[in-house]
């Protein structure tokens, strides 16, 4: 059995974080940073659930942003209220998700990878093509973000916005993955001859942690969208898909916070070495080869398997 600090104290060191951190953000630019991470952490735990739990590899999950952004700033246009709209942008990709993954979640290893890019580039190039509907390679004005009559235009409201859909996101994650369901996809990941053999519906938790993890990386792309007040198709761009898969590896796959640690990562790494300019990339790059030549398994992982031999 897990004792108290071990199942609440990360969730409860995450809420600490995000309700201390804003002391130590000198200005507006810090605050942005901040709210980005948030975005792409949630991204990131849905990813991992589909691929560091499920062993689901998707190379197309920056479709799904963009799809959650575009629609939701679409919908608002139309005079529709800010909560309603990104409701209504979820449920669409959610149906989208679970249409496509059916058919394609048959497939396995690089095919699987090959069709999920093929999905990426599809969404990317109807974004950049459509300019009378997004507004094409130029993006397009959204609609600021409304409760009642207020506008909510300021990078600290959207802070507590967007750092509490994450702390929310996290601890859902967290009690799916400890639940029966997290079981039966740690289960697919390990065998699904071996899962299909044991009852486990292999086909339906598929599809199920697919649309999920696509779910929230449509949520965060509506919240991006309606905080930045403007989208491009460069949000759902093939690089962009890359990077969250970066992320998860980097921190650790089969680790929820592993995601949060490995986005915070690499949402920063930029804005670090940003001075270095036509290095900035390389010595990014260099870093990344050394944590995964000196950690295989991740940052969080290697960290929570160093403390516990300590603690023998």
């Amino acid at each position: 059995m897990r004792t108290f600090v071990e199942r609440f104290g990360p969730i409860a060191t995450l809420v600490l974080i995000v309700a201390c951190l804003p002391v130590f953000l000198p200005n507006s630019f810090y605050v942005e940073v901040a709210i980005l991470i948030a975005v792409n952490a949630i991204v990131c735990v849905g990813l991992n659930l589909l691929f560091g739990y499920a062993g689901q590899i998707s190379l197309g999950h920056a479709a799904f942003f963009g799809l959650g952004a575009y629609s939701s700033a679409l919908i608002a246009m139309q005079g529709i209220p800010s909560l309603l709209a990104i409701l209504l942008a979820v449920l669409g990709v959610a149906a989208f998700a679970y249409l496509i993954g059916r058919p394609i979640l048959k497939l396995a290893g690089h095919y699987l990878a090959m069709a999920t890019l093929g999905i990426g580039l599809v969404v990317w190039t109807f974004f950049s093509r459509e300019i009378s509907l997004t507004g094409g390679p130029d993006g397009m004005a959204v609609s600021p973000f409304r409760i009642g009559g207020l506008s909510i235009t300021t990078h600290m409201a959207w802070y507590w916005i967007i750092g509490s859909t994450l702390v929310l996101t996290v601890a859902f994650a967290e009690r799916l993955v400890r639940s029966p369901i997290g079981r039966a996809l740690r289960a697919i990941r390990g065998s699904e001859v071996a899962a299909k053999a044991s009852g486990i519906d292999v086909a339906g938790y598929k599809v199920f942690v697919f649309t999920l993890s696509a779910v929230l990386a449509s949520l965060a792309g509506s919240l991006y969208a309606m905080f930045a007040q403007f989208i491009t198709p460069a949000e759902a761009t093939f690089f962009r898909s890359v990077e969250f898969v970066t992320m998860i590896v980097l921190g650790g796959l089969a680790s929820i916070y592993g995601a949060v640690v490995g986005a915070a990562i690499l949402t920063l790494l930029p804005h670090l070495f940003a001075r270095l300019h036509d290095y900035e990339m390389v010595v990014i790059g260099a870093i990344l080869v050394l944590c995964m030549v000196l950690l295989p398994q991740g940052l969080v992982p290697t960290i929570a398997k160093f403390v516990r031999e300590r603690r023998r």
